[in-house]
């Protein structure tokens, strides 16, 4: 299969390593990788916080860097390892242009809102979250005997709302994880609670954002794990925050990490995770 990859704007930059570890997944399972070279953001910040009208040339462009890809069969499907940009792609896109063609508005390059939202559903209907595609589209049940995945120690998971509550992703992303060969999960205190993060929530409601965040520090540090997974790098890099800055350490002294489902399940015996040149989680080699 051709998979075209949607890298999202805050994992290409700053969290390139986890669209490397998706395209080394896709490709151990025999799967061509595209990148379209006119993705940029997806304009779930902006939609967020309501300001359709900025987001409108953003969805367009996102749609016309995709659409193209389907129609000349360069590619079959597209994956992002982002639950939230999956979730505006495939809830949000349709929305807005909707919108645009109940008041008139026009889009860069003329055109209607109800043309630009056929197109985003097209787009939409054939975009996955990973966990999505590995589990739905490409049959992926046991990690370990069909991607070689493989991480010594202990995690927990944090599944992110957009995820959760748009793209109901259920137990896709723990079943891929519970099948990783040395790796035990441990299950996650009030697990459904939001890291408080929210993209534009965090900093116009900082005080309500940091409370959020102390709750679900407090409850993956409650765990023991070595680290906490997740299948969005701004949720992580929200926790990450907070378990670096109040110093949270697991049981054997190392600092709590946070590690995106990608880079878990691109981990192996020949190659595994690692952090600052150590094994990634506590308990070493086995």
């Amino acid at each position: 299969m051709k998979i075209a990859l949607f890298a999202t704007c805050i994992v290409d930059a700053m969290y390139p390593r986890v669209a490397q570890a998706t395209v080394q997944i896709l490709e151990r399972l025999g799967h061509e990788v595209v990148f379209p070279a006119g993705q940029a953001c997806c304009g779930q910040m902006h939609l967020n916080s309501g300001y359709f009208r900025e987001a409108l040339p953003v969805v367009e462009n996102h749609v016309r860097a995709f659409e193209g890809g389907f129609d000349s069969g360069e590619y079959d499907v597209a994956v992002a390892p982002s639950g939230s940009c999956v979730a505006s792609v495939k809830h949000q896109h349709s929305m807005v242009a909707r919108w645009a063609e109940e008041r008139g508005v026009r889009r860069a390059g003329g055109g209607s809102g109800a043309t630009l939202e056929a197109r985003a559903n097209a787009v939409g209907e054939r975009t996955y979250e990973l966990s999505q595609l590995l589990t739905d589209v490409l049959g992926i049940t046991d990690a370990s005997a069909q991607l070689g995945s493989y991480l010594p120690g202990t995690i927990t998971y944090h599944p992110s709302c957009h995820g959760m509550r748009l793209l109901r992703l259920g137990d896709r992303p723990l079943s891929l994880l519970r099948t990783v060969e040395a790796l035990d999960v441990v299950a996650l205190p009030e697990a459904e609670q939001c890291c408080g993060f929210g993209g534009t929530f965090s900093v116009k409601n900082a005080d309500v954002s940091s409370a959020m965040l102390a709750d679900k520090v407090d409850s993956i540090c409650a765990t023991g794990a070595s680290a906490c997974a997740g299948g969005d790098v701004s949720c992580l890099m929200h926790i990450g925050g907070g378990l670096s800055r109040e110093g949270r350490t697991s049981a054997d002294g190392t600092p709590v990490r946070t590690v995106h489902l990608a880079e878990v399940l691109a981990s192996t015996r020949e190659d595994p995770l690692r952090f600052d040149g150590e094994l990634a989680l506590a308990g070493g080699a086995r």
